[in-house]
């Protein structure tokens, strides 16, 4: 599934730091035979703990995780929109993504020079939405142009969007993302093909310093970061953009011990991972075989047939049924077996919809 969340921030906040740290974590390219990439380009495994459980439960030859891409973004500076900078490569990038993790600077380091000369993250975060906006404000003006005159013919399609278009301009007009903005089920789908930047889907990464992560609740600078994320309903991921390099150097027990010396549950990149996932909205599925254990991305609301689709296209043309346990009941049983005993392995037909940690066998015929 290729859905990547690109990585954006103003320069010398910690972006590159971060992209680095991804890629030292990077997963295993002999799991993933097509992802010979762009070397912006970076994929992680998604971390979760269910794929461990049924690992040590079923024992099987291999465990193979998901996995998830994130885009190094060109740096950005004020202009960018007008082409300043490597404005334009920046914007051409950006309407490639997804979703984007906007990396804000929350730490004070004389040696580490800011583009504006002081540390401010509500106006770096400002200077990067307005040179989205006015991206989208140039797309949205040169369509109004298109279609207004249809629309004062009373023409039915061109008054549907041009009544859009100029929703999308008054919130443009008041540094307002378009999606700030509501529309119904049938606007939205206009609305999706014009692939606005500002309506992707957001979270802020709050870069802190090394020796700030253990107590980023003192952090002035995180306190406003979440304070205007909550603003606009998005989510906030504190990191150490350093400390993240580090940790994506060590692996197993070094690293559970790198962790609890900062007294730290989870890396911030772990987190960073599951929240991108998780904004996209993707879930998983697992498969589990004493050949392969292997955990598998869907968006959500597949039905079972697309999701068998995911594994290989002769599963979706051929989908007979699937067999289905929830992750809950085949590990509160112990094993597959004593799940079916239990009545809680269920056969499901073409129109069941995927759940998060459904475990599935899926018949089919070709």
């Amino acid at each position: 599934m290729a859905l990547t969340t690109g990585i954006v921030g103003l320069p010398n906040v910690g972006k590159s730091t971060l992209f680095n740290a991804i890629t030292q974590a990077g997963a295993e390219s002999a799991n993933y035979p097509f992802c010979t990439i762009d070397p912006n380009v970076g994929i992680v495994e998604v971390p979760d703990p269910r794929l461990d459980t049924l690992t040590k439960m079923v024992v099987p030859d291999k465990t193979v995780p998901t996995a998830f891409e994130f885009t190094d973004i060109a740096g950005i500076v004020e202009g960018a929109s007008k082409g300043e900078g490597l404005g334009n490569q920046f914007l051409s990038h950006i309407r490639q993504v997804d979703a984007i993790s906007h990396v804000v600077r929350c730490f004070s380091d004389d040696n580490v020079t800011h583009v504006s000369g002081s540390v401010n993250p509500i106006r770096d975060i400002q200077v990067i939405n307005l040179e989205l906006i006015l991206a989208d404000m140039e797309s949205v003006e040169k369509r109004i142009g298109k279609v207004e005159k249809m629309a004062r013919q009373k023409d039915k399609d061109a008054l549907f969007e041009y009544e859009i278009l100029t929703k999308l301009r008054e919130a443009f007009e008041n540094e307002m993302p378009a999606r700030s903005v509501e529309f119904t089920n049938e606007q939205e789908k206009l609305v999706d093909g014009m692939h606005l930047l500002t309506q992707k889907p957001v979270l802020y990464v709050a870069n802190v310093g090394e020796d700030e992560i253990t107590d980023v609740d003192a952090n002035d600078y995180v306190q406003q970061v979440r304070e205007f994320a909550k603003e606009e309903n998005s989510e906030v991921i504190v990191i150490s953009a350093k400390i993240e390099e580090e940790i994506a150097e060590l692996e197993g027990a070094e690293k559970q011990e790198f962790l609890d010396d900062l007294g730290i549950e989870e890396s911030g990149l772990d987190q960073l991972i599951k929240a991108a996932y998780n904004l996209l909205g993707l879930e998983t599925f697992f498969t589990a075989g004493k050949q392969e254990v292997r955990a598998w991305t869907i968006r959500q609301g597949t039905r079972a047939p697309q999701a068998a689709g995911v594994i290989h296209t002769d599963f979706e043309r051929g989908f007979i049924r699937a067999e289905i346990v929830s992750y809950k009941d085949l590990t509160d049983n112990g094993s597959m077996n004593a799940a079916k005993e239990a009545g809680k392995v269920r056969l499901e037909g073409k129109e069941y919809v995927m759940k998060d940690g459904d475990v599935v066998h899926f018949r089919f015929n070709v």
